[in-house]
């Protein structure tokens, strides 16, 4: 089985950059999307053989994800369950018969750290969250996650240690996911592989230097583990500032 995720920063402009090409390209079994910025009525996309689930941002322009399936799934979830995260269309749940599938689009603590705090909270009970669903059925959740988890994980941490997505607090939050006994499967398959990045600035050419961070992720439950094929970071994909992620699995 192959699941992609990509934060397409905006849909519509991601399909005027090759959206498609990619998809259909990889054939994937199921497909996650983060930050589509898009409205309900803002979209028709057509994705023959594809089943797709959308939680839309209140916020017009703002957030929100997607899952296209080919495999219809036994239920859907939009949020985590708590009505001070569930605004801003961050997170879809499908349930299968072996598995859950997540996608989430963390919310980013911002310039100047001035949502660190409503992060820490976030994270705390999406934490929860999964391992709610976990005491079900195995979880497999995948997306933008907002942080780089170790020195390793972007092209310079040490000017970037009280900046967002690398601050110690965001850091040490991944941790406990990891101790909560999920992995992160990239790592997995690849502990020691530098310049592996999924996200670049527009800035300051940094995808041509690939001075970028590794804030993408698939992660599963610990009990999945023998599953696990193979990661993927599809860094020469192009039509966002992030890049896609896969993981092969069962």
């Amino acid at each position: 089985m192959k699941l992609i995720s990509w934060n397409v920063n905006g849909i519509r402009a991601c399909l005027k950059k090759g959206f498609m090409n990619f998809f259909e390209k990889e054939n994937a079994d199921i497909f996650c999307i983060q930050e589509t910025k898009v409205q309900e009525a803002q979209i028709d996309l057509n994705l023959d053989g594809y089943y797709q689930y959308w939680n839309y941002a209140e916020k017009k322009g703002y957030s929100g994800t997607a899952i296209f399936s080919k495999k219809e799934p036994i239920r859907v979830a939009y949020g985590i369950d708590k009505d001070e995260h569930d605004h801003e269309g961050r997170v879809i749940t499908l349930e299968f018969k072996k598995f859950f599938m997540v996608t989430v689009y963390t919310p980013n603590s911002q310039r100047g750290l001035a949502r660190l705090d409503y992060r820490m909270k976030w994270e705390e009970d999406f934490l929860n969250y999964l391992k709610k669903l976990e005491e079900v059925k195995p979880v497999i959740f995948c997306g933008d996650l907002n942080v780089a988890h170790k020195e390793i994980d972007l092209k310079n941490p040490n000017a970037n240690r009280k900046n967002a997505g690398f601050t110690e607090e965001e850091r040490s939050k991944f941790d406990e996911v990891l101790n909560a006994g999920f992995i992160d499967t990239y790592r997995y398959f690849y502990p020691d592989k530098t310049d592996a990045y999924t996200w670049w600035s527009y800035m300051f050419n940094a995808r041509a230097n690939n001075a970028g961070w590794r804030i993408d992720y698939f992660c599963v439950s610990s009990s999945l583990k023998d599953e696990l094929k193979d990661a993927m970071i599809y860094a020469d994909v192009l039509g966002s500032d992030h890049c896609p992620i896969g993981l092969e699995i069962f």
